[in-house]
C-alpha cells in the first residue's frame, strides 16, 4: 500500500481562472481617525474593515487505499452536521479527495451535490447579516470561493457570486459615506456622504444600513444649521437647512428644525433686547445698548416689533439727561410712597482688588485690575432697613430663608459667640429680638434680597438689583485707593460701627480682634446713617452691616470682568459677601476684602442694599 496526496494546488488553475480577488477596504479604527463629537454616529456591527481577500484551497487531505470507506463516513457526517470546507475533516476537501481517487464514484458525486447546496444556503444566511457586519461579509465572500472552486459555471454559484459582489460594493460604498460623516466631509452640498448612500439605494433600494446613513447626512446639516444659528449665522443656518431638505422633502425633522432655529433667532433677539435695555441704565451706557441693536437688526426679520421697540427705547434715552452726580432721589412706587432714598454713583475707573504687598490679602482678592464704569448708576444711600423689608413682604407674602426653616444665626451675650437660634428671621435684631424699624435688616438670604430688588423693580417701573461686586468696592472707596475704606491707618472717628478697642457688650465684654482706640458706641448693628457719609454721600459702605453683591464666588479676579458688571454663572451656589460689619476683623474691614457663602446663608452680619440704572 502507499499512500496517495491529495492537495488544492491540483486546483489552482481552476482557481486561479475565477477567484476575484478585491482591493481590501482600509481599515478603521477610533484610534486612527479623529470623530467630530458634533457629528452624528452611526452603529453598525463588526469593524469596517469589509471582506478579506477571497480565495480558498482546500485542507490536504491524505488517504491510505483503505481509507476510502472510513472517509466516506467522515464526508457523510460532517455534511450532515454542516461541516462543510473549514477543515481536512469536513465534508468538501472529503469529498475532492474522495473525487480524486475515484473519479466516476456517484455517491461521491452526490455528496459533493449536496455540500455546494448546503454550502449556497449557507452563503445565503451570511448575506443576510452582510450589510452590517464585516464578518458576515467576510464570511458570504470565503463561502463564493469554494463555490466558485466546486461549481464556477454552476447558476446558481453564478447568482450567488453576483449577490457577494453586490454585498461587497454595498458595503465599501456605505463604510465610504460613514467615513465621511465621521469627518465632517458631507460638502456644501452633501456630495461626500450623500453620493455613497444614495448609490448604494439605487444598486438596493430599502438597504437599512444606507437609510440609517442617510437619516444621519440628515441630522448632520441639521446639527450644522441649528450650530449656526447658536452663533447667530442664521444666514449659514437657513443654508444648512436646504440642504437637509434635498435629502427628505418635507421630513418631520425638518419641520422640528426649522420651528427650534426660530426659537433660536427669538431668543437671542429678546436676550440682546433685555440686554440692551439694562444697558441703557447701567454702567455698560448707550454705547453698549447700540452695538446690542445693530446685532439685532442683522438677524431680525423685517418688522420685527421687539427690534422696533428696542430702536425707540435707544432714543429715548439718547436724551435722557435728569440726573447729574451725587444727585439724590426716590423713586415713585405704584401701590403708593417712594421707594428708598437712591443717590448717583460717578461714572469713572478704579482699580479693584488687592495689591500684592496688601497686609492680611488673600488670594481670592487678587489680581488688582482695572475697572471702568462708563456710565455712573445710583445706589441706595444705606442698607435696607428692617421697615422697608415689611413693605415687602407684606405687599407679596414672600417667605424668607429664615422663616421658612425657622431658624438663624445669632450673637449670644452669655456664650460671646455666634449660635444658631430658633424662631429668627428677618424682624429678628442681631441677638434675636425683636428690630426697630430703622434697622438694617438681617437674616436675610441672597435670593431673599433678590426678591426684594426684584419687587422694587416691579413697583417703580426701573431696573432695581444688588450692586454688582465692582461697584460695590468701588462706591466704598469713593475715590480712595488705599488698604481700608478711609484709604489707610486706624479709622477716623465718626467712619462707621466697627469693632473697636472701646467698645462694650451689655455684659461688658470687648473684642479680642479690635481698631485699637476706637469706639463706634454700638454693640451690633446700628440705625442706618448714625454714623457719616462718605465723600460720594454713601452711609456705611464698609461698617455696621456686611452686604450681599450679586456675583456668584470665583477664587481669584482672574478673568474677571472689566466693566463692573456682575460676574455671575446661572446656577452658581456660592455667592458674595463684601464690607466689613459691626463684627468683622480688622483685615475683614480692608477695601478689598471678600467672602464666599452659600446663597442660602443667614446671620447677624449680613444684610443688603439695591443700586439701579440711570
Amino acid at each position: 500500500m502507499h499512500a496517495i496526496r491529495y492537495s488544492a494546488w491540483l486546483l489552482l488553475a481552476l482557481l486561479c481562472a475565477c477567484t476575484r480577488t478585491p482591493e481590501p477596504a482600509p481599515v478603521e479604527t477610533p484610534a486612527a481617525e479623529a470623530v467630530d463629537p458634533r457629528l452624528p454616529s452611526i452603529t453598525v456591527s463588526g469593524d469596517e474593515s469589509g471582506a478579506a481577500a477571497w480565495s480558498w484551497q482546500p485542507r490536504v487531505v491524505e488517504l491510505a487505499e483503505g481509507d476510502v470507506p472510513e472517509a466516506r463516513r467522515n464526508a457523510a457526517r460532517a455534511l450532515s452536521e454542516g461541516r462543510l470546507y473549514a477543515e481536512a475533516g469536513d465534508a468538501i476537501p472529503l469529498y475532492l479527495a474522495l473525487q480524486a481517487a475515484a473519479p466516476e464514484d456517484t455517491q461521491v458525486k452526490r455528496g459533493l451535490e449536496k455540500s455546494l447546496a448546503a454550502l449556497l444556503t449557507q452563503g445565503d444566511a451570511a448575506l443576510r447579516d452582510a450589510g452590517d457586519s464585516a464578518d458576515a461579509l467576510s464570511r458570504a465572500g470565503e463561502i463564493a470561493a469554494v463555490a466558485r472552486t466546486l461549481a464556477a459555471d454552476d447558476e446558481k454559484v453564478v447568482t450567488y457570486l453576483a449577490r457577494v459582489d453586490t454585498a461587497d460594493q454595498l458595503w465599501r460604498l456605505n463604510a465610504a459615506g460613514e467615513r465621511a460623516l465621521r469627518s465632517g466631509e458631507i460638502g456644501e452640498r452633501g456630495e461626500a456622504a450623500l453620493a455613497s448612500f444614495r448609490e448604494v439605494l439605487e444598486l438596493q433600494p430599502g438597504q437599512s444600513r444606507a437609510l440609517q446613513g442617510l437619516a444621519a447626512t440628515e441630522s448632520a446639516l441639521i446639527r450644522r444649521a441649528e450650530e449656526a444659528a447658536t452663533v447667530s449665522d442664521f444666514t449659514a443656518a437657513a443654508r444648512w437647512l436646504a440642504l437637509a431638505a434635498q435629502v427628505r422633502e418635507d421630513a418631520p425633522t425638518l419641520v422640528d428644525a426649522r420651528q427650534r432655529i426660530a426659537a433660536i433667532r427669538n431668543a437671542r433677539i429678546a436676550k440682546l433686547r433685555a440686554s440692551g435695555i439694562s444697558d441703557l441704565t447701567s454702567m455698560r451706557g448707550l454705547r453698549d445698548a447700540r452695538e446690542q441693536l445693530a446685532e439685532v437688526l442683522r438677524i431680525a426679520e423685517p418688522g420685527d416689533k421687539l427690534a422696533a421697540d428696542f430702536r425707540e427705547r435707544i432714543d429715548l434715552a439718547t436724551h435722557y439727561g435728569k440726573f447729574r452726580p451725587a444727585q439724590a432721589f426716590t423713586d415713585a412706587m405704584s401701590s403708593g410712597g417712594r421707594g428708598p432714598e437712591m443717590i448717583v454713583v460717578p461714572h469713572g475707573g478704579f482699580r479693584m482688588g488687592a495689591t500684592d504687598n496688601e497686609l492680611g490679602a488673600s488670594d481670592a482678592e487678587k489680581p488688582a485690575h482695572y475697572v471702568r464704569f462708563d456710565r455712573g448708576f445710583a445706589m441706595s444711600r444705606q442698607a435696607v432697613t428692617v421697615g422697608e423689608y415689611r413693605r415687602f413682604v407684606e405687599a407679596t407674602g414672600h417667605r424668607t430663608r429664615a422663616t421658612r426653616r425657622g431658624h438663624s444665626i445669632v450673637y449670644d451675650e452669655r456664650s460671646g459667640n455666634f449660635v444658631r437660634r430658633n424662631n429668627v428671621d428677618w424682624q429678628s435684631d442681631y441677638a434675636g429680638a425683636k428690630a426697630a424699624e430703622n434697622m438694617p435688616v438681617l437674616h436675610i438670604s441672597v435670593r431673599d434680597a433678590e426678591a426684594y430688588a426684584a419687587w422694587l423693580s416691579e413697583q417703580t417701573g426701573y431696573n432695581y438689583r444688588l450692586p454688582s461686586e465692582a461697584e460695590f468696592e468701588y462706591a466704598l472707596r469713593a475715590g480712595g485707593q488705599g488698604r481700608y475704606p478711609w484709604v489707610n491707618g486706624l479709622p477716623p472717628p465718626g467712619f462707621g460701627n466697627l469693632t473697636g478697642g472701646n467698645d462694650t457688650s451689655p455684659s461688658g465684654r470687648n473684642w479680642n480682634n479690635a481698631f485699637v482706640a476706637y469706639g463706634d458706641g454700638h454693640w451690633g448693628p446700628a440705625p442706618g446713617g448714625s454714623f457719616d457719609p462718605n465723600p460720594w454721600g454713601l452711609y456705611d459702605l464698609g461698617s455696621n452691616v456686611s452686604e450681599w453683591v450679586s456675583d456668584c464666588w470665583h477664587a481669584s479676579y482672574r478673568r474677571a470682568p472689566g466693566d463692573g458688571a456682575s460676574w455671575f454663572n446661572p446656577g452658581c451656589r456660592s455667592r458674595v459677601v463684601r464690607g466689613g460689619s459691626w463684627a468683622s476683623s480688622p483685615e475683614q474691614a480692608r477695601a478689598a476684602w471678600r467672602a464666599a457663602s452659600d446663597s442660602d446663608m443667614t446671620n447677624a452680619r449680613v444684610g443688603f442694599r439695591v443700586v439701579r440704572g440711570i
